[in-house]
């Protein structure tokens, strides 16, 4: 509904990820440089992590639209399954039929694809997002298709996209020779103070507006400040902005809105999630058979997985309540508009009777 008024074609903060507003810091053009290394080098295994909402879902979508038409891609989302769940999840994706004779004949039916696609001269790209929720047993089977491979060159490339919580699994004594076939990682780090007003003016000009100046240098600070360089938190918080502005004729946005804009969303706890996996430090690979300290490292997974899935319902919070800000603004703009009527229909009424009045007095001039 600000759209006019800003003079925009397109809403410039979705929250949906969307390459053509996709702009590329330094952090996200090492990261998609990594992505396409490992791709057109045949790599076996390539891994990308960050935080919710730092742009690894749009760095995927950037990269499907790169890849050539030698390239046979299948994306899983769903990572809440068992292990032959997963293996017929990828064979759906593959647009394959699913065998009715268990692991054993999806391991098969993958395997004489894959074989069929290599000697075309076709590579095979498998990509793995929120990879953070496999279990062990499916993060175990992943492995172990990266066996089926040639004499020099893997049949399957794998792709893990999750959240930091993703690496310390990874680093678990049990998926070595998982982590031992990662030849190429990359974690993807929040927006700097500098990267956050450029990512809000790249997207500004994108959805077509000619203002550098609309959101003020503190009103980016203050932005800054509350998503913790998280774009998504950004877009939150800057398509709020515009609603408020929007609601007052405000033609810019300053720091006193984005304190508006946080004070009436206190109670979501706005502040960007901690690298729960960073603060957990593993020890090294000497305790393998330690039973003791296993079950310790266990224990502070089964806490950085609960830590981790917390965070994705806030976020998911986020966003529900956020529609629920825009509704009540509706309905405060569409109450200022009834009023706005009420009012130029007393005023209709009352020069109405200003015209009579004055034909009258008029009238009576001409007959006197």
């Amino acid at each position: 509904m600000y759209k006019e008024f800003y003079g925009f074609q397109e809403k410039p903060f979705h929250i949906v990820p969307d390459p053509g507003f996709l702009y590329l810091t330094d952090k996200h053009r090492t990261a998609l440089t990594y992505l396409e290394y490992g791709l057109t080098d045949r790599i076996g295994f390539v891994v990308l992590t960050g935080e919710i909402g730092t742009g690894k879902t749009t760095l995927i979508k950037q990269l499907l639209k790169q890849i050539s038409t030698d390239v046979e891609v299948a994306v899983v989302f769903n990572t809440n399954v068992s292990s032959e769940q997963l293996l017929e999840l990828i064979l759906y994706e593959f647009e394959l039929e699913v065998p009715v004779r268990g692991k054993a004949g999806c391991l098969d039916t993958l395997n004489q694809f894959l074989i069929e696609k290599y000697a075309l001269g076709k590579r095979t790209l498998l990509i793995v997002d929120e990879a953070q929720n496999l279990s062990m047993n499916a993060l175990e089977e992943i492995r172990m298709l990266s066996n089926l491979q040639s004499r020099k060159d893997p049949l399957i490339q794998i792709l893990l996209v999750g959240q930091p919580g993703l690496r310390t699994r990874l680093q678990h004594p049990l998926l070595a020779q998982l982590s031992q076939r990662i030849a190429v990682s990359y974690h993807l780090a929040p927006l700097s103070m500098k990267e956050t007003k450029a990512y809000i003016a790249h997207r500004l000009r994108v959805a077509g507006s000619d203002n550098d100046k609309l959101f003020t240098q503190q009103a980016v600070e203050q932005l800054f400040h509350h998503s913790g360089g998280i774009p998504r938190i950004i877009n939150l918080l800057c398509d709020a902005a515009l609603v408020y502005g929007y609601v007052d004729h405000l033609l810019t946005i300053d720091k006193s809105i984005i304190e508006h804009v946080v004070s009436d969303k206190q109670e979501l706890d706005l502040s960007a999630p901690s690298s729960v996996g960073d603060q957990i430090e593993l020890p090294d690979n000497g305790y393998q058979g330690n039973g003791r300290l296993l079950k310790r490292l266990e224990s502070l997974e089964k806490r950085v997985n609960y830590l981790t899935a917390s965070t994705k319902r806030q976020i998911e919070e986020h966003e529900r309540r956020a529609e629920g800000y825009k509704d009540t603004l509706v309905h405060r703009l569409e109450r200022m508009l009834s009023q706005e009527r009420k009012r130029a229909d007393k005023l209709l009424v009352y020069c109405n009777l200003l015209r009579n009045k004055l034909n009258l007095t008029t009238s009576q001039l001409l007959t006197g």
